[in-house]
């Protein structure tokens, strides 16, 4: 096995079972622990996973947010539930921008139901599955790839976004604290409050695992958008909290 396929399969392998330690790692692809550290140090760099004390994990943290293939597995009902009722804030005709969360992307499967639109998005994997759905005028911000988000970013991308209005934006971040939304990365919070400033009625998706969360960066305050969506799975106290926030908050049937 070469080392590109081998660390295809390490990552795959962190992806699907979470943190496992270096020398766990060398026993199972029957190589040492120095290549597995080096396998390892490769796919930090490309951000699939992060090295943390001889392990490896693909789980976000308060610095750092989880690859896009990770994010992909996690949460999937709970996505696909805030989907089911985001779509009926939607009217044909409209111009939906969706940001490079996987929380948005389930919304992307249901747009085909309320054609003609515009749509906006910085997300490759978005951008990749709506080309094929006729009726969706499609709207690509480019700038920067960053192929652990499969998304666009940076001053190019912020650029686009300011030269647009949408009449409706979907987003989502990865951690809530009181009444802030937060993110562990810069250049994905600028090109999210690009977005913010050019909807006219901003959604913010999350499923519940987020709430109590804490991230480096602050996204915005809540009441910063028109209407918080969250997944029936949230817990009294939880929801409590965000009703104080001064926003209207709805609540997805799982």
């Amino acid at each position: 096995m070469g080392p590109i396929q081998r660390q295809e399969q390490i990552a795959e392998h962190v992806l699907n079972h979470g943190s496992i330690s270096a020398k766990k790692l060398a026993s199972i692809f029957n190589v040492s622990v120095m290549t597995v550290h080096r396998d390892l140090d490769e796919l930090e760099r490309q951000g699939v996973l992060r090295k943390l004390r001889g392990a490896a994990e693909p789980q976000p943290s308060s610095l750092f947010e989880s690859n896009v293939r990770y994010r992909l597995r996690a949460a999937k009902a709970e996505k696909e539930a805030l989907a089911r009722h985001a779509i009926k804030k939607i009217e044909p005709g409209q111009a939906v921008m969706l940001d490079d969360s996987t929380t948005a992307l389930p919304l992307v499967g249901l747009l085909h139901n309320v054609t003609p639109l515009t749509v906006i998005t910085n997300f490759a994997m978005g951008l990749r599955e709506l080309s094929m759905v006729k009726g969706i005028k499609l709207i690509s911000l480019g700038g920067e790839y960053l192929s652990g988000h499969d998304a666009f970013t940076g001053v190019v991308c912020e650029t686009a976004v300011a030269s647009l209005r949408a009449d409706i934006l979907f987003m989502s971040t990865s951690a809530i604290s009181g009444c802030v939304a937060m993110h562990q990365e810069q250049e994905i919070i600028r090109t999210k409050r690009a977005m913010l400033g050019s909807a006219e009625y901003k959604v913010l998706l999350l499923d519940h695992h987020k709430l109590g969360k804490v991230a480096l960066h602050r996204l915005a305050r809540l009441e910063e958008f028109d209407l918080i969506v969250v997944d029936s799975g949230v817990d009294k106290e939880r929801l409590a909290e965000l009703r104080e926030c001064d926003v209207p908050v709805e609540i997805a049937p799982l």
